[in-house]
C-alpha cells in the first residue's frame, strides 16, 4: 500500500508543468532545461535505506532549500545555482573562471584557485581581455574586452573588501568580504556577505535599474534596487556562529528595501569606495558597529564584446568633402595647364636661326672630318637574285662614277627596285650572288652602308616635325660626335639652300591622315634627299625620286640631283619608271632592265648609237626613253606567225585616221639618226614632214605599234638627207639648235650602219641561263655580245686592277678580284654620337610628336578625371559592414578593368613608326635600345603614369578607403604598377605583332586570360590543382589581391550575428576569399618583374623582328 501511494505522487509530481520551478537563463553557459541536468531514477529516493543515512537532497521537499534563491528544478530536484555557485544547495563557491561554463568544479579547500586572469571568491570576477576571449562567438576572440569600470552591460560581477572599521577589528584575522553581481536582462542582483571566504548570508534584489555619472574630477556608479530580500546561512558569522549574534531573523523580516549599492572614484581618494544601503541594514550597522552602511573596497569584472563597452561608439567614417573638391579642382587645372602649354609649343614660332659663325679651327676641323668621305665609284658584275625559286634578277653588270648620275630604268616588273636594294647593300629574303667594287675594292657590307645615303620611293618622315627638325634630327644622329651642334646646324642649312627649301624649313612636314596637308609631294621628296645629304655621302641611292610628283617637280628633283653630282662630285644611283625627254637627258649612265635582265648598261650618249647599230632605231621626235621601256616590253611578247600586218604609208594625211599608239607619245626629243625614215618606206616625191601612215587594211592600234616599233633599216646604204638640213618631227620642231645640244644628250650615228640582224623571229640565239624564249633574248645578246658591254669589263677589271696595285698586289693576283673576300677596313664611317645623346634627340623627337598631337595623351587626362568622378560617386563613402566588402571588391575590379583595357593603346605605340623604325634603322641612325628607351619614357609618363594618379587621387577620398598615408601610398603604388604591368605587355604584343587587328585580338585575350585569374570570378581554393599555377601569371591576381588586402587587411566588418553587432575581422574575410594576407608586398614584386620582363622581351622583340629585309 505505501508503494503504491509513493508511485501516485511521483507520477502527479512528473505532470506538473515544468515552466513553475524553471528559472531564468543567468548565463549563456547555464540553462535550466531539465534535459541537460543529470536524471535519476525517480523511485530511488523511496527505497529502504539505512536509519542512519539521510535522505537524498530534493529542494521538492520542504526540508531542503536552494540557497542564493536559486531556482528549484522539480523534474530533478536540483537547484539552477547561479554562475559561481554550485553543490546540491548553491552553497558551494566554484573554482577555475567562468569561462569553463558547467564544468567547474566546487572548492575543496579553504579558497579557490583561479584560472590565470580571473579573481574573487568564486573566481567570477575578470581582470585581464585575454581571459575573456573563451566566452566570445567562434572567431571573434580578439575582440574580448574586460571590462572593469563597475557598470553594467550584460550581467557584472564585483568582489569587494569590507572597509567597516569596527567589523574588521571584531574578525581580526578573518576577512570579511562582499561579493555583487547584477543582470541587466532582469534587472536584478545580488549580494553576499562573506568572512574568512566563508559566506554568512546573501540578498537578492530585483526591479534595479543603475546609472553613471561622469565629471572632469569624479566618477560614480549607484545601482538602486526597489526590493530586497535576504537570508542568514546558520551557523556562520552573524547568524549564530559561536561568539556571534544571530540576525536571522532580522534579516528575514526587517530588511525589505530599498536598496543601495554606490561607488565613487575621484580625485579626492577619502570619498573613494562603495557602500552597501537599505535603511535596516543601516540601523543594524549603526547600532552594533557604528557605521553608517557596509562600506567597501571593489574590483569589477565583466566580459564584453568591444563594441559593447560602454562610450564605445563605431568611428563614423567621414568624407573629406572640402578636400575632394580641391583634388577635382587641381586635377582639372593640371588638365587644363597641360593643354595650354601644347597650344603654346604647337603654335609657337618655330626657332629661327640666324647667322652661325664658326671659327677657322673649327671650320677646318669640320672640313677634315668631312673630308674622310672620298668619291666613291661603284663597280658590280654578275648580280643575280633568287626569291623562292623565282629568278628576279639575272647577270646584272654596271659601273657608276663619281659625278656621274646612273639611272635604272625598265618596265613595271623589270626588276629595278631589287637591283638598287642590292647595289644597296639591303638585306634581301631571297639568295643574292655577284661580285661588288667600292673604288675597285670589295669592302663588307656594314662597311659599304656607312658611307652611302638611300632614300626610299615612300617617304617615311613624321608629319607632326618641321621640315628644318627632319633634316636636323638626321645630322645630329648621323654627323660625327666630334663636330660641334653649331657646325651641324649649319651643315643643314647649307644642303637646305642646295636643295632649295630653306624658304619652307619652317613649315610641317602634314600628311593627308593627320592635322592637314604640309609641303608638297615635291618638297617632300627633297626633304628626303636632303636627311641623307647632309652627312655627305659618297653614294647616293633612290628609289623612284620621280614617283608621284608632276612633271615640273619630277625635273625639279632630278635637276637638284645633276647639281649635287656635278658640284659635289657625289655618285648617284636611282631607279626611274618613265621621265620625261628633259629629265632623261640629264643621265650620265643607263642601265635598262627587261623581266630581270641587262638589255644595255653603260653611257646614256651612246645609247641612242647603240640601239641604231642593232636596227632598233626610235622614231622620229620620239622619247627614248618610253621607246626604249616599250620596246623591251614588245620584245618580252612570245611571238605570234599568225599575227601579219601590212602597213602602207601614203602622202595624204586625210587618209591615216588610225595612227600607231607610240607615234601619239610625248615628242619633246627628236630621234636625230632617224632622219631617213622617209626614204626608207615613202617615195621620195614627197615632203617627209607630209607623210603619214595609211592602213591598206584593218589593223589594231597594237599591230601598228608593233609594227613601227620593230621597223628596221635593211639597207647598209648611207641615207641621204633632204633639203635644207635635218628633218624634224611636231615634237621637236620648237627647238632650236641651241636648245637640243642643252637638253638632248643624243649623239647622230656616223657612217655606215652595222649589219642589220635577222629579222626572222624564228631564227632566235640560242638559249642562254635565264633566256625567255622571246625577241628579248636578241636584245640581251646583242648587248652582251657589243662594245659597250665590252667596255665596261673592262673598266671593272681595269678599277680591280688599279686598286690591287695601289694596295702592293701585283696584277693578276689581287684578293679582291672575282670571287674574292671583301677585307674591313677599307673605308670607314663617322663615329655616331653616344647612346645617351642618341636617346635625348630621340625623346625631344618624340616630345615633339607627343604635344603636337596631343588628342591621345588629353583623352587620357580628360577619361581619368570623369571617370574618377563618376566611380567616386557610385562608390562614395563606402561603409564598414559585410555589405560594403563586396562594394571594395567590385571598386578594384572596376578600376582595373578599366586601366587594363586602356591600356591597348600601346598596341600602336610602334605601328605608326614601324616602317620609319626599320628604315633608320638599317640606314643606321641610332641604336636600337635608344630607341626603345625613347618610346618607353614617352608613352610611360604621359599615358601610363600620369592618368592613374589623376584618378587614384580622386577616388581615394570619395570612396572613403582606409584614410591612412601609409594605405594610400600602396594603393598608388599597385595602381601605377598594375597599369604599366598591362601597358609593357601590350607593348611586347604590339612589336610582334604587325596586323593590328591580330594584335587587338591578342591583347584582349591576354587581359581577360589575367582577370579569370584574378581572384574575383574564381576562389583560388576552388580552382583545380593542374591549372592553379596560371594564377601567377595573371597580373589582375597580384593587383587585385594587393589592393584588397592593403584595404581590409586591418578592417573590421560589422555583422549582425548572435544578437550583437560582430566586428568581423577583414582578413578572416580575406582568407575566406583564398587571398593571401600576407603576401601584399610579394605582389608588388610580381607585378614589377612583370614590367621588368616585358620590357626586357619587348626590346629582344624589337632587336630580332624589326628589321628591314626586302
Amino acid at each position: 500500500m505505501w508503494r503504491t501511494v509513493c508511485a501516485a505522487v511521483t507520477v502527479a509530481l512528473q505532470l506538473l508543468p515544468h515552466t513553475v520551478t524553471a528559472g531564468h537563463q543567468t548565463h549563456q553557459y547555464y540553462t535550466t532545461n531539465d534535459a541537460l541536468l543529470p536524471q535519476q531514477d525517480l523511485f530511488s529516493i523511496y527505497e529502504k535505506r539505512p536509519e542512519d543515512c539521510p535522505p537524498c537532497f530534493n529542494c521538492n521537499l520542504d526540508d531542503f532549500v536552494c540557497m542564493q534563491y536559486a531556482n528549484c528544478t522539480r523534474s530533478s530536484g536540483k537547484c539552477a545555482c547561479p554562475p559561481g555557485f554550485g553543490g546540491e544547495d548553491c552553497s558551494a563557491p566554484l573554482c577555475g573562471s567562468l569561462a569553463e561554463g558547467k564544468d567547474r568544479l566546487p572548492r575543496q579547500g579553504d579558497q579557490c584557485e583561479c584560472n590565470e586572469g580571473w579573481e574573487g571568491i568564486n573566481c567570477n570576477v575578470c581582470k585581464t581581455d585575454a581571459a575573456c576571449a573563451p566566452m566570445m562567438p567562434p572567431k571573434q576572440e580578439d575582440g574580448a574586452v574586460c571590462y572593469r569600470e563597475g557598470l553594467v552591460v550584460n550581467e557584472n560581477y564585483q568582489i569587494c573588501d569590507i572597509t567597516n572599521r569596527k567589523i574588521l577589528d571584531q574578525l581580526k584575522e578573518q576577512k570579511p568580504q562582499a561579493t555583487f553581481s547584477c543582470n541587466a536582462e532582469r534587472q536584478t542582483c545580488n549580494f553576499q556577505f562573506w568572512v574568512g571566504q566563508m559566506e554568512s548570508f546573501y540578498c537578492a534584489l530585483d526591479t534595479c535599474n543603475w546609472k553613471a555619472e561622469a565629471t572632469e574630477t569624479r566618477n560614480s556608479t549607484t545601482y538602486k534596487c526597489e526590493h530586497i530580500q535576504c537570508s542568514c546561512i546558520p551557523g556562520r558569522f552573524l547568524c549564530g556562529a559561536e561568539n556571534s549574534i544571530d540576525i536571522g531573523d532580522f534579516l528575514d523580516q526587517e530588511i525589505r528595501g530599498p536598496a543601495t549599492f554606490s561607488t565613487v572614484r575621484s580625485e579626492n581618494s577619502k570619498e573613494d569606495g562603495s557602500k552597501f544601503s537599505e535603511p535596516a541594514m543601516n540601523g543594524l550597522i549603526s547600532s552594533v558597529f557604528g557605521d553608517e552602511s557596509i562600506q567597501l573596497q571593489c574590483h569589477s569584472g565583466e566580459c564584453l564584446y568591444r563594441t559593447e563597452v560602454p562610450g564605445y561608439e563605431r568611428p563614423i567614417k567621414k568624407i573629406n568633402t572640402p578636400l575632394i573638391a580641391g583634388v577635382i579642382a587641381g586635377c582639372a587645372l593640371f588638365v587644363v595647364a597641360a593643354i595650354l602649354l601644347i597650344f603654346f609649343l604647337g603654335r609657337r614660332s618655330a626657332r629661327r636661326y640666324g647667322p652661325i659663325h664658326l671659327g677657322d679651327d673649327e671650320e677646318e676641323e669640320n672640313a677634315k672630318l668631312l673630308a674622310d668621305h672620298k668619291p666613291a665609284a661603284l663597280y658590280f658584275d654578275n648580280v643575280s637574285y633568287n626569291l623562292k625559286g623565282k629568278q628576279i634578277l639575272t647577270g646584272i653588270t654596271g659601273a657608276v662614277h663619281p659625278g656621274e648620275l646612273l639611272a635604272i630604268m625598265g618596265a613595271s616588273g623589270a626588276g629595278k627596285t631589287s637591283c638598287l636594294d642590292i647595289m644597296a647593300r639591303k638585306k634581301k629574303r631571297g639568295i643574292v650572288s655577284g661580285d661588288f667594287w667600292l673604288n675597285g675594292e670589295k669592302v663588307t657590307d656594314d662597311e659599304f652602308r656607312s658611307v652611302i645615303g638611300f632614300v626610299d620611293q615612300e617617304d617615311t618622315m613624321l608629319p607632326t616635325l618641321t621640315v628644318h627638325e627632319t633634316i636636323l634630327d638626321s645630322a645630329l644622329l648621323r654627323l660625327p660626335k666630334e663636330m660641334s651642334v653649331a657646325s651641324k646646324v649649319q651643315k643643314v642649312e647649307d644642303v637646305e639652300r642646295q636643295l632649295g627649301i630653306y624658304h619652307i624649313r619652317h613649315q610641317v612636314i602634314g600628311s593627308e591622315e593627320g592635322n592637314g596637308r604640309g609641303i608638297s609631294g615635291g618638297e617632300k621628296r627633297r626633304v628626303g634627299i636632303a636627311c641623307e645629304l647632309v652627312t655627305s655621302p659618297s653614294i647616293l641611292f633612290m628609289d623612284e625620286p620621280t614617283s608621284g610628283l608632276d612633271a615640273y617637280n619630277a625635273f625639279n628633283v632630278v635637276e637638284c640631283l645633276v647639281t649635287l653630282v656635278k658640284t659635289y662630285n657625289r655618285t648617284v644611283v636611282f631607279t626611274i619608271h618613265q621621265p620625261r625627254s628633259n629629265i632623261v637627258a640629264l643621265f650620265d649612265q643607263l642601265i635598262l632592265l627587261a623581266q630581270g635582265r641587262t638589255v644595255y648598261s653603260g653611257p646614256f650618249d651612246k645609247c641612242q648609237s647603240y640601239f641604231d647599230g642593232i636596227g632598233y632605231s626610235c622614231p622620229p621626235g620620239f622619247n627614248i626613253a618610253d621607246y626604249l621601256v616599250d620596246l623591251t616590253m614588245h620584245a618580252s611578247t612570245p611571238y605570234d606567225p599568225n599575227e601579219q600586218v601590212e602597213i602602207a604609208f601614203s602622202a595624204n594625211g586625210d587618209d591615216g585616221t588610225t595612227r600607231a599608239s607610240s607615234t601619239r607619245a610625248v615628242k619633246s626629243i627628236a630621234s636625230i639618226s632617224n632622219v631617213s625614215v622617209v626614204n626608207s618606206l615613202g617615195s621620195g616625191g614627197e615632203s617627209p614632214h607630209m607623210l603619214r601612215p595609211k592602213a591598206k587594211r584593218k589593223a589594231s592600234i597594237r599591230q601598228q605599234q608593233e609594227r613601227q616599233l620593230y621597223s628596221r633599216k635593211n639597207t647598209a646604204e648611207p641615207t641621204p638627207h633632204p633639203p635644207g638640213g635635218s628633218v624634224r618631227s611636231e615634237g621637236d620642231s620648237m627647238l632650236g639648235d641651241d636648245e637640243r645640244q642643252q637638253w638632248v644628250k643624243l649623239s647622230k650615228q656616223q657612217g655606215q650602219p652595222p649589219p642589220p640582224l635577222n629579222e626572222d623571229p624564228h631564227d632566235l640565239p640560242p638559249a642562254a641561263p635565264g633566256a625567255t624564249g622571246t625577241e628579248l633574248d636578241v636584245l640581251i645578246s646583242a648587248y652582251n655580245e657589243s662594245d659597250v658591254a665590252a667596255a665596261l669589263r673592262d673598266d671593272i677589271h681595269n678599277a680591280a686592277d688599279t686598286a690591287a696595285e695601289s694596295n702592293g698586289h701585283p696584277h693578276g693576283t689581287q684578293p679582291n678580284g672575282s670571287g674574292g673576300a671583301p677585307h674591313a677596313g677599307k673605308v670607314k664611317g663617322y663615329r655616331k654620337p653616344r647612346l645617351h645623346t642618341q636617346f635625348l634627340i630621340l625623346s625631344r623627337r618624340t616630345w615633339r610628336n607627343i604635344y603636337r598631337n596631343p588628342l591621345l595623351m588629353l583623352t587620357h587626362y580628360a577619361i581619368a578625371i570623369i571617370l574618377a568622378v563618376f566611380i567616386g560617386f557610385l562608390f562614395y563613402g563606402i561603409s564598414d559592414d559585410l555589405a560594403s566588402f563586396q562594394n571594395r571588391l567590385g571598386f578594384f575590379f572596376f578600376i582595373l578593368s578599366l586601366f587594363a583595357f586602356s591600356t591597348l593603346t600601346s598596341l600602336t605605340v610602334f605601328a605608326a613608326e614601324r616602317l620609319l623604325f626599320v628604315r633608320e634603322r638599317a640606314k643606321g641612325y641610332y641604336r636600337p635600345i635608344a630607341y626603345y628607351l625613347s618610346k618607353v619614357v614617352f608613352d610611360i609618363v604621359p599615358l601610363r603614369l600620369i592618368p592613374p594618379i589623376i584618378m587614384g587621387v580622386i577616388v581615394y577620398p570619395m570612396t572613403g578607403l582606409v584614410p591612412a598615408w601609409a594605405e594610400f601610398a600602396k594603393f598608388m603604388l599597385f595602381i601605377v604598377l598594375f597599369n604599366l604591368a598591362a601597358a609593357t605587355i601590350c607593348l611586347f604584343i604590339g612589336i610582334c605583332v604587325r596586323n593590328q587587328g591580330v594584335a587587338n585580338l591578342l591583347g584582349v585575350l591576354v587581359m581577360l586570360f589575367s582577370l579569370l585569374f584574378g581572384g574575383f570570378l574564381l576562389n583560388h581554393n576552388t580552382i583545380p590543382k593542374s591549372v592553379a599555377w596560371l594564377q601567377n601569371l595573371s597580373i589582375f591576381h597580384y593587383a587585385f589581391e594587393g589592393l584588397i588586402v592593403n584595404e581590409a587587411r586591418y578592417l573590421s566588418l560589422v555583422d549582425d550575428q548572435y544578437g550583437l553587432n560582430i566586428e568581423v575581422p577583414g582578413s578572416a574575410i580575406l582568407t575566406s576569399f583564398g587571398f593571401n594576407t600576407l603576401a601584399l608586398w610579394r605582389d608588388a614584386i610580381g607585378l614589377a618583374v612583370v614590367c621588368g620582363v616585358f620590357l626586357v622581351l619587348g626590346y629582344g622583340a624589337l632587336h630580332v623582328i624589326l628589321v628591314e629585309k626586302r
